[in-house]
This record gives C-alpha cells, structure tokens and sequence, in this order.
C-alpha cells in the first residue's frame, strides 16, 4: 500500500521535525497506519532487537513526504537525491521514531544508503526545502514511500498559519517554502 497521495486531506499534523536554523521545518502527518513497514521481516527483527514497540508514524514531510509506515529502510531514495533532502534520522538523533518530532536537529545525519542505524531507521526530508522536483526518490522507492509534490505547499502553509488566499488566487508564485 504505497503512500496515500491524498494524506494531508486525510490526515491531520501530529508533530513537527524543527531544524536548528530555527526557519526550516516540517510536519508529520498522522495518525498513520499498518503497512510495508509491519510486513518486512527486517524491519520487525530491528524492532523487536531494540526492544520498541513497532507503531504506526504516519507521513514525515509535506511537499517531499515520506509514510514512514511504507518506509523499510531501503535507501535508495537517500542514494537517488541529488541535493541530499534526506538523511537517516537515527544517525543524528538515535531516538524512536514515534518521539523523532518532539527533536530538533542540525541535519547531520547521514545522507549514506548504507549508513543507516538499522531497520528501524527512517529517511526523512529534512532538507525538504533544497528539493528540486527532480523525483528520482519517487521512482526509486521500492514500497512507493515517497510522493513529492510542491502542490502540497498549501497543506503546509494551512497548516502553519502562513497561507495567503490572495496570493493562491492571483497566480503569483508561491513565496519560498521554509
């Protein structure tokens, strides 16, 4: 069950990835759900060697959105990036991924397929600012985790108050997302 391409209508935001800039940002989307995520054998085994509950995450980003329930590990999608939007997010801050949003980070994760924590880890868009639309990440994830989309944009401005209704129906271009 790959991402749901309409999550920010049916989710709601429960939480918030805060970079240390203190200007960038992003939203996890939830509540979330069962699905790649609790059917990977490797995924289950790293749980249950850490000794976490395995729960549903929901979506981590907005324009470059992650379903961490889909998420397995793979990495293809952190190889695939030209401009390094994701990173592992274990590797900055080894906390479970249910409190990942309560953290704020630096972004000096690893941006190294292999270098991941184990399978617990997550890819998360934390330079989700620097992407470039190209959708290498899209076309490389092999349970279809990731959607990209700057028509989502409006979800994350909603979301933090910084929506001008005016500027969405005049056509300008949208201000830069941060």
């Amino acid at each position: 069950m790959p991402i749901d391409p309409d999550f920010p209508k049916n989710n709601q935001v429960i939480g918030k990835i805060q970079l240390s800039d203190a200007e960038h940002f992003h939203y996890r989307w939830g509540p979330g759900r069962q699905a790649e995520a609790f059917e990977n054998e490797e995924v289950k085994a790293a749980y249950a060697e850490r000794g976490e509950e395995q729960v549903p995450l929901g979506v981590s980003g907005t324009m470059v959105a992650v379903d961490w329930d889909s998420c397995v590990a793979d990495g293809a999608c952190i190889e695939a990036c030209p401009v390094q939007v994701f990173q592992w997010y274990r590797t900055e801050k080894d906390v479970p991924a249910k409190d990942a949003h309560t953290e704020t980070y630096e972004g000096t994760g690893s941006s190294v397929k292999e270098e991941r924590k184990d399978y617990t880890d997550k890819a998360d868009p934390i330079r989700e600012h620097d992407c470039i639309w190209c959708m290498a990440c899209v076309s490389v994830c092999p349970p279809q985790a990731i959607k990209v989309d700057q028509a989502s944009l409006e979800f994350h401005e909603k979301a933090s108050g910084t929506f001008n209704e005016a500027l969405s129906k005049s056509g300008a271009p949208p201000p830069h997302a941060h």
